[in-house]
């Protein structure tokens, strides 16, 4: 396994994190995996060093981090030897302050993920996306209550906007309080959008980027416009917002041509292409097939070449913003 830092910080991260979202209740989504299902994945990604765990309360409501916390323990993880990361914002329930980054919700939120990981901190508390009804002031104050506390190391944000990343950091520097030292955000060979402005930022303020949907939530693993439709394909609502424009499918088969050149899956070559970006720290990866965690980790040894770059890139075609809500 490879590790580097996570931006600008001292903590180290192994190239790949597994993201938890996959393990959790069959009530939320139907494609999730339950805890038991989960114990395969879960230390065959130990045991090829992976270090990066993601999750966030909101996913299985609460359940996937009630997993993430019982198969540390269960596979008797040094707690110093992990790093953990979850994010707070999501609808938990209809009670009204249930949801948001309220100074109440933020920290009645890390409060409720740190008893369902059974831990004291996490590594990484990061907010899932933008709130638009709690002042940014009143947000950032709080992320730094948590961290002065001892109840997160350090603080990330996820998908929006340019300026209100900008507007988040500067507040909190004028203030002096915690920053966040990285960006989870939504890239991938059939969506670069992210290429035009938050990257860029990103890499001159020193800011980690650890990129949700590497694989385009399996789109690359579909080998045509009428290919395999996994349960995933077919109930993840969210994926179909995403993915599936006709140039979309332009870049995947460009992937695929590739795949088969290099006696490789698609799913491998898109992975790659993200891996080969200097400025990407550790993309999260989702599995609920073992085969297709195998490729993921054997795509950090693949180095494409800058032809090969060049072939998967040209097909791409601008897109509007996806991602942010």
């Amino acid at each position: 396994m490879q590790y580097v830092n996570l931006g600008k910080t001292g903590l180290k991260v192994s190239r790949l994190c597994l993201g938890m979202m996959t393990y959790g209740s069959k009530t939320w989504r139907e494609w999730v995996l339950t805890e038991e299902e989960a114990k395969p994945f879960v230390k065959k990604a130990l045991d090829a060093g992976i270090n990066f765990f993601d999750t966030a309360d909101v996913y299985s409501i609460g359940e996937s981090e009630r997993i993430t916390g019982n198969l540390m323990r269960h596979f008797g993880v040094n707690r110093q030897n992990v790093i953990i990361a979850t994010k707070v914002n999501g609808e938990l329930s209809k009670d009204i302050n249930d949801r948001g980054l309220s100074r109440k919700h933020i920290m009645d939120g890390i409060d409720n993920s740190l008893k369902r990981l059974q831990m004291d901190y996490v590594d990484l508390y990061q907010i899932h996306r933008w709130d638009y009804e709690t002042p940014i002031e009143e947000t950032m104050e709080a992320l730094n209550d948590v961290v002065r506390a001892g109840k997160a190391r350090y603080i990330g944000a996820s998908s929006m906007f340019v300026r209100q990343f900008m507007k988040a950091q500067h507040i909190a520097e004028l203030n002096g309080w915690t920053k966040f030292v990285s960006m989870q955000n939504h890239y991938n060979l059939v969506y670069r959008e992210e290429e035009r402005e938050m990257i860029p930022l990103c890499v001159e303020t020193g800011v980690g980027l650890i990129p949700w949907s590497p694989m385009a939530r399996g789109f690359f693993a579909r080998n045509s416009k009428s290919g395999n439709e996994t349960t995933r394909y077919k109930t993840d609502g969210f994926f179909k917002e995403l993915y599936g424009r006709d140039d979309d499918f332009l870049v995947a088969n460009r992937a695929e041509e590739i795949a088969k050149e290099r006696g490789m899956t698609s799913s491998q070559v898109a992975l790659a292409w993200v891996l080969s970006k200097p400025y990407i720290a550790s993309p999260i990866i989702g599995s609920s097939k073992e085969a297709h965690l195998d490729q993921a980790i054997a795509a950090l040894d693949i180095k494409l070449t800058e032809a090969e770059i060049k072939r998967l890139e040209e097909q791409y075609q601008p897109h509007p913003v996806l991602g942010h809500s």
